[in-house]
Formats: structure tokens, C-alpha cells, sequence
């Protein structure tokens, strides 16, 4: 038997056994006044991990100040999206096999823990240990969130909950950039951690109280836990490649070779464990669907594009423009708000027109014409320019952001929901993860080179070695106590220590601003990609229920775990 005739029975044997225990896994039985319940617990849910994704990130400047330097600040956004990334599949896994409840009550109880150990972390190794707790809850959400809306509502009506599940997503959005900033201006950066606590209980309280199991039940019931394994030896070395390539050691160094290498092999040895394994995490036959392999390539390149400009955006602003962690939360303002109003517009058109390959174009145009905005960002950019780049990228994720779930539910069988959508996050997760590892590589590789020869022969002989190092780093730019310091250090030179400082600050300036542009452009290129890759996304009637009519099982091919 191969792996798409196995991925076939799998799926038949799904189907039958939720048609039988229809009222233990789909929302049939189920109140409205229940399904509200459930509603608030996944959203709620959803909340809290958007709600950390992006308050986290006005904050970050100030984090790298305060516990470590700009070679690690993408590990703290890293950390957080390996751990969701590798566990998403085997959590949409083990949902279909255990149920939704369980899993989101014990993602909520992880993600808290990891909340709390983020805010009392206190050197950078801490905090990224943490993260990565937080990471693996966040695994749990994801992987249900979007799942649950699926046991609950039919293919044609999905459009408008996602739709709704965008909005909210949007909302904690913008909420989290402004709560980091003021949060990280007026108390400390600990505490963008600790607002996660009342939300996760909120949302426990409403799970544990309405959600019923949403599952199916199968004589045998297995985890692909060697292959998740291997992913995670596969993403963690090419990370770490990343990361350490020319900064702790040279892109040749055996270090970084051996830590590629390693990967490559991790990912030979991932491939060949999917083949052979009954129950994969990742069955590759999924690719056999055209929709499901254009689906999870255009979201895997919207990922990596997508967390590019949402990182490194506060940089932009605290560091080169100079404005507050606050006031850079209040730049990423205008796209969250542009991904609420295109979310939800979207949804309700795509619950009602069902052309969502039309939908998914314009979505991708949008995000790409934001993001070449970005690059052409220097130190004369206003924070409304920033602000109105940003309404444009945020216009393009609403719109994208629904589709491509929707699509790939409508594609497959009920009984492998869990399962594709899953693995729909889990591309967005990992193309996110490689994006901000690729991109903050290439920040911290090139800062240095385009600072040194922004400067000037005196304003070198007047920082010494020492501080020549310090400034390589946007440190001074971000830090006010950092900036003292400079500021002293030329204070005793006089009227030419004044002028010299402001050429050495233009410099920084500049050279940040150099480098983020050569980030954005690698984002734009990318989401540019997406757009050709989304021409081709195949259309196909959204169902009106769970199941397909008898006709089209009869029809089925197992030859490939085609649209039901």
C-alpha cells in the first residue's frame, strides 16, 4: 500500500466513525447559546496567542537592550515559532484522535506557564528557554482554533467566522502594540507577559465549561512522534545556522556547515519516516491535492514575508525615527486595523461569492505592494509614511488570511480536517520562523559593514575601540541609558564632541535604516512569489455540509486525497 492510498483509508475510516458518533464530534446537537460559549472560548484563545505575538514586539528593542545585543533578537521571536511550528502538526494530529477539549486546556495551562517564566526571566538564555515554552502552548491554540470553527460550521458558511476569527486576531493586534509599548514605557517589558494570565483563564473557564470532545472514535489511535523528532532536529540546527552564521562564526566555519549538514540529514531522515509510518504527521500525499500544495506554499512564503515586516518594523521606528516603544505600537496600528476591515469584508464575500481564488490574489497583491513601500523607508520617513505602508499590508492579510484555511478544509474529508488545517498553520508558522531568522541574519551581517562606512575617520579616532563595537549594535539608538553614555562620552570634546556626536548618531541612523531595507526588499521579493504561486490555485465548489454526498465517495479515487 502507499502513502496515498493509506492517507485514503485513513480518511475513510474518519468519515465513517464520526458519522456514527455524530453527536459527540459535530456541533448538530449543540445550542446556539452553547456554540456561543465555544465561540468565546476559541476566540479568547486566539486572542491570547495573537495578543503575545505582537506585543512582544514593540518591546523588543528594549528587551535586547536591557538582556542581551541584536544577534539575538530574533531568537526571541524564533524560540517562540519553532516550538509552535514543530508541535502544530502533531497537535492537529492528536486532535482528530483525542479530541479538541483536552488539547486546548492543556495549551492554555503551557502558555501560561511560559508567560510567567518570560516575565521573570533575567538574561537572555532565560527568556528564550521561555519563549519557547510559550511556543509550545501557542502549538495547542493554533492548531484548534481554526479547526473548531470547522466541527461547528460547514464549508460554505466558514467564510464569515474566519472572517470573525480574523477580526479578532486583528483586534489583539492592535491592542498588543500598543499595550507592549506603554506597558514597556511605563512599568517594564516583564509585564507584556503577565497581561497573558487573565486572558488564559478567561478562556480556560469558557472551554472547560461548553466545548464538547469534537472527536472520532478508532480502534487504533497513534502520533507520529519519531517524525515529529525529526522535524524539530531539522528546523532547530538550520536556526541555529542562521543565527550564529557571521556573527559568532563565519558562514565557511565547520560550525555552521556541521549544523546545515545536520539539518539536511534531520530533513532526509523527517522524509523517509513519513513514507513508512502508518499515521504521518505530514502525510506527503497531502501534495498530491493541487489546491493543498499551492494552498500551504503561498502561506509558507506570506509567513516569511508577513513576520519580516511585523518585526522589524518597531526597529525601524524607535531606532531610526527615534519615537517611543509606545508610539511605535501606535505605527502598527493602522494594519491591524486595515486586517480587521479586509477580514471580515472577505469573509462575508467569500461565504457568499465562493471565488476564492480571486480573493487570494488581491489579498497577495496588496501584501506585496505594501511591503515594496517598505524598502524604499530611510532616515527622511515620517511615521505617517510607515503608517500608511502598514494600512496596505494590513489590507493584504485580511484578505489572505481566511482563504487559504477555508480552501483546504473544503478539500478533504471531514475525518483529515484537523490534520490539513494544522498543517496549513504549521507552514505559516515554519515560513514565519525561517523568514525572521533569514532576515535578522542578514540585519545583524550587514549593519556593522554599512555603519563603519557611513563614519567618518574622526568620529572613529573619537569613539576608540571600545565604544566602536558598542555602537555596532542599535543599542544607543534605542536605550536611553545607552545613549547617555554616548552622549558623555563626547560631552568632554567640546563644540566639536557635539558635532561629532550627531554625525556618529546620522551614521547609526542610516546604517539601520540601509539594513532594514535590504530586509524589506527580501520580504517583498518573497511576497511577490506568493502572487504566482496563488495563479494557479484551483477552484472548487465550498460544500454546504460536513460530509460530501454519496455520489462523490463512490467516486473518490485513493489514489489521491482529492476535494470530497
Amino acid at each position: 500500500m502507499d502513502l496515498s492510498e493509506d492517507t485514503a483509508q485513513l480518511a475513510h475510516s474518519q468519515e465513517a466513525a464520526l458519522q456514527e458518533d455524530d453527536g459527540n464530534t459535530l456541533a448538530g446537537n449543540l445550542s446556539r447559546a452553547r456554540i456561543a460559549v465555544i465561540l468565546v472560548g476559541v476566540l479568547l484563545s486566539l486572542f491570547l496567542a495573537a495578543l503575545d505575538m505582537t506585543i512582544v514586539a514593540t518591546a523588543l528593542p528594549r528587551i535586547v537592550a536591557d538582556l542581551g545585543g541584536i544577534s539575538q533578537i530574533s531568537w526571541v521571536v524564533t524560540a517562540y515559532l519553532v516550538m509552535s511550528t514543530t508541535l502544530v502538526p502533531v497537535v492537529g494530529r492528536a486532535s482528530d484522535i483525542y479530541g479538541r477539549k483536552p488539547l486546548f486546556i492543556i495549551g492554555i495551562l503551557i502558555f501560561l506557564v511560559g508567560s510567567i517564566l518570560s516575565g521573570l526571566s533575567q538574561n537572555m538564555l532565560q527568556l528564550i528557554l521561555s519563549r519557547g515554552v510559550q511556543g509550545g502552548g501557542a502549538a495547542f491554540l493554533m492548531a484548534n482554533v481554526f479547526t473548531v470553527v470547522g466541527d461547528i460550521f460547514p464549508p460554505a458558511e466558514r467564510g464569515k467566522w474566519q472572517g470573525l476569527m480574523g477580526a479578532v486576531f486583528g483586534i489583539s493586534s492592535i491592542i498588543g502594540p500598543l499595550a507592549g509599548g506603554y506597558l514597556t514605557d511605563n512599568l517594564s517589558w516583564r509585564w507584556i507577559f503577565y497581561v497573558n494570565i487573565p486572558v488564559g483563564l478567561a478562556a480556560l473557564v469558557a472551554i472547560i465549561l461548553a466545548m464538547p470532545s469534537f472527536t472520532s472514535r478508532r480502534a487504533q489511535q497513534r502520533v507520529d512522534y519519531l517524525g515529529a523528532g525529526a522535524l524539530v532536529g531539522t528546523l532547530i540546527p538550520l536556526m541555529l545556522a542562521l543565527s550564529l552564521g557571521n556573527q559568532t562564526y563565519a558562514w565557511a566555519s565547520a560550525q555552521v556547515i556541521g549544523l546545515l549538514v545536520f539539518s539536511a540529514f534531520m530533513f532526509i531522515t523527517f522524509l523517509f519516516i513519513e513514507k513508512r509510518t502508518p499515521e504521518p504527521i505530514l502525510p506527503l500525499s497531502l501534495f498530491r491535492n493541487p489546491i493543498f500544495a499551492v494552498a500551504s506554499t503561498a502561506t509558507f512564503l506570506t509567513g516569511m514575508a508577513m513576520f519580516g515586516a511585523i518585526l522589524f518594523i518597531p526597529l525601524f521606528v524607535q531606532g531610526v525615527n527615534g519615537s517611543s516603544a509606545t508610539n511605535s505600537g501606535l505605527v502598527l496600528t493602522p494594519m491591524m486595523l486595515g486586517a480587521v476591515v479586509s477580514s471580515t469584508i472577505s469573509g462575508q464575500i467569500l461565504s457568499r461569492w465562493s471565488h476564492y481564488r480571486y480573493l487570494a490574489l488581491a489579498g497577495m497583491v496588496l501584501l506585496t505592494a505594501g511591503i515594496s513601500l517598505m524598502v524604499m523607508l530611510d532616515r527622511g520617513t515620517s511615521n505617517a509614511e510607515v503608517a500608511r505602508n502598514m494600512v496596505i499590508i494590513g489590507l493584504g492579510l485580511g484578505v489572505s488570511f481566511p482563504v487559504f484555511t477555508i480552501v483546504v478544509q473544503n478539500a478533504f474529508p471531514y475525518g483529515l480536517m484537523g490534520l490539513v488545517t494544522a498543517s496549513i498553520q504549521f507552514f505559516r508558522s515554519i515560513g514565519g520562523a525561517l523568514g525572521v531568522a533569514i532576515m535578522g541574519a542578514l540585519l545583524a551581517s550587514s549593519l556593522s559593514g554599512n555603519l563603519l562606512s557611513n563614519l567618518s575617520d574622526e568620529a572613529r579616532e573619537a569613539l576608540g575601540p571600545e565604544r566602536l563595537a558598542e555602537i555596532q549594535e542599535p543599542n544607543a539608538l534605542i536605550n536611553p541609558q545607552a545613549l547617555e553614555g554616548l552622549k558623555d562620552h563626547f560631552a568632554n570634546m567640546g563644540e566639536e564632541g557635539a558635532a561629532l556626536l550627531e554625525s556618529v548618531l546620522i551614521a547609526m541612523q542610516d546604517a539601520l535604516a540601509d539594513s532594514l531595507q535590504g530586509v524589506f526588499l527580501i520580504a517583498a521579493i518573497l511576497a511577490g512569489l506568493a502572487i504566482i504561486v496563488v495563479a494557479f490555485l484551483k477552484e472548487i465548489p465550498l460544500r454546504k455540509a460536513h460530509y460530501p454526498s454519496p455520489e462523490p465517495q463512490l467516486e473518490h479515487s485513493p489514489e489521491s486525497p482529492g476535494p470530497a
